[in-house]
């Protein structure tokens, strides 16, 4: 990951932008703060991978807590989710 400091990345901002399409970039104030510059590509699929991983662990949790039905062999999966007549 690349680094700069605000008055470095002002200065080549342009540069950084098309650095940031690959990998984030921080960019670190004097006080300590940071920031990291990414491409939105990358934000997205940052998003989509946490997201798919909150996923599995509310399902892991309902498994554990026993929130399960057991399938019976033949038994349509997605009968609960079919309009009743």
């Amino acid at each position: 990951m690349q680094s700069a400091n605000a008055k470095k990345f002002r200065a080549e901002l342009k540069d950084f932008m098309e650095a940031a399409l690959s990998e984030p970039v921080r960019i670190n104030r004097r006080d300590g703060e940071s920031f990291i510059l990414m491409s939105e590509q990358i934000y997205d699929d940052f998003r989509n991978e946490i997201q798919s991983l909150q996923r599995r662990l509310i399902a892991m949790n309902e498994v554990m807590d026993g929130k399960t039905t057991t399938l019976r062999r033949g038994e349509d999966r997605l009968e609960r989710f079919k309009k009743k007549k």
